[in-house]
């Protein structure tokens, strides 16, 4: 939070996902959604990616989870998008997910500058 003439101004942060798959025929349903906000499925072709942006809430609890099926799998899987407890400090301004290989996930992390091996959970 930044104080500014007796008011609050939330920073913004923009969430990125991309489709990294081995296979070029791969394409990827996401479907991600809030508490409060759903953002609908999207089809991502191997090289094509959607992003949105949203203020972290003032508690700190924002979490936004996103549901992720690619064509050659009949499994759903799973992933926190951001979630404000484990990313306030890991991408602040931006949260860049990569999902590669057979369904390898991988996230940015922007205060040590590496890449980050996710858990994709089964559902």
């Amino acid at each position: 939070m930044i104080q500014n003439c007796g008011c609050f101004v939330e920073a913004r942060v923009k969430v990125q996902v991309v489709n990294r798959m081995d296979d070029k025929s791969s394409i990827i349903d996401l479907h991600c959604q809030s508490k409060d906000d759903d953002l609908g499925s999207v089809v991502l072709k191997v090289g094509n990616e959607t992003e949105w942006s949203f203020s972290v809430n003032f508690l700190g609890t924002t979490l936004f989870y996103c549901d992720v099926k690619w064509s050659n799998s009949s499994s759903r899987y799973s992933f926190d998008a951001y979630d404000a407890v484990r990313d306030y400090t890991r991408c602040r301004t931006q949260c860049r997910w990569i999902i590669s290989g057979q369904g390898s996930l991988y996230g940015y992390d922007q205060h040590h500058d590496i890449w980050v091996q996710f858990p994709l959970w089964k559902i």
